[in-house]
């Protein structure tokens, strides 16, 4: 019996100082982060050799041409400058969107008279072109920030609200009615009952709006304002400097995906838990 005690003890100790595995187990693991990696590099390749090939650094300048620029551009202060002036446009523009389209897409979606009414002025507002936004909200607003939130806001507005009223029409009604039987109060309805099976479209539009808003925000600052990274791309674009462009966009759309792995991908995965 101690032999044996002692022939278990010799067994766990030899486990804890074996290797750890690097089997099927730990590529699995590696493969989410691995599959998006290998996405890149093949771009950067592609990019690479489309600048080979054209061989005109003016028209088409290499990914390390470029990574030059945006590294002087980051040590002088202008890029980080010009790239917080957007992201705080996209920030307010976005808050704003998601805030009115939410309330307006859930009314739709749970009132059929509200839904009639407001279908016309939603398909409406869909169709307008966001140059025309803009340019209108210059004229009748002036050249100020207040005119770009409001432009920006109001091409994404539409967009959510179609969002969240198909999610607002999907809501289980066995569930609101058993929360109304057992009469759970409103705010824990909210929270336990509603939210829940809105997370997915509201994360869904969360993503879509954000991919939207910060182009619309480009093309604001591009029109009528002098500072931020769509101003910056319209200098560069008077000065035919496609390297400075291509380092300011190639700089703000990491900016934008880092928001998107780090922050709305995660509160997407837990949108979704209540369904697995």
């Amino acid at each position: 019996m101690a032999l044996s005690g002692e022939a278990r003890t010799l067994e766990r100790q030899a486990a804890a100082a074996a290797p750890p595995a690097t089997g099927p187990g730990m590529l699995q693991r590696l493969r989410p982060a691995l599959l998006p990696a290998l996405s890149i590099l093949a771009l950067l390749l592609f990019w690479q050799l489309a600048a080979w090939l054209a061989d005109n650094p003016r028209r088409l300048p290499s990914p390390a041409a470029v990574l030059v620029a945006m590294a002087a551009l980051t040590a002088s202060g202008e890029l980080l400058y010009h790239l917080g002036v957007t992201l705080l446009r996209v920030a307010a523009s976005f808050v704003i969107a998601m805030a009115l389209g939410t309330v307006i897409g859930i009314a739709m979606g749970r009132s059929p008279l509200l839904d009639r009414l407001a279908h016309p002025w939603l398909v409406f507002f869909l169709n307008i072109p966001a140059l025309v936004t803009i340019v209108l909200a210059y004229i009748w607003i002036g050249l100020v920030e207040a005119a770009v939130v409001f432009a920006v806001a109001a091409n994404k507005i539409p967009n959510v609200v179609v969002t969240l009223r198909e999610g607002a029409r999907a809501l289980d009604r066995d569930l609101l009615e058993m929360a109304a039987v057992f009469r759970v109060g409103r705010r824990r309805t909210l929270q336990r009952v509603l939210l829940p099976q809105l997370y997915p479209y509201l994360a869904a539009a969360a993503r879509s709006g954000l991919a939207l808003i910060w182009k619309i925000v480009l093309v604001t600052e591009l029109l009528g304002r002098s500072n931020g990274v769509g101003f910056e791309i319209g200098l560069y674009f008077q000065l035919f400097d496609v390297t400075g462009i291509l380092a300011y966009t190639v700089a703000f759309v990491i900016v934008i995906q880092i928001i998107e792995w780090t922050l709305l991908l995660p509160l997407e995965r837990h949108a979704g838990r209540w369904r697995r």
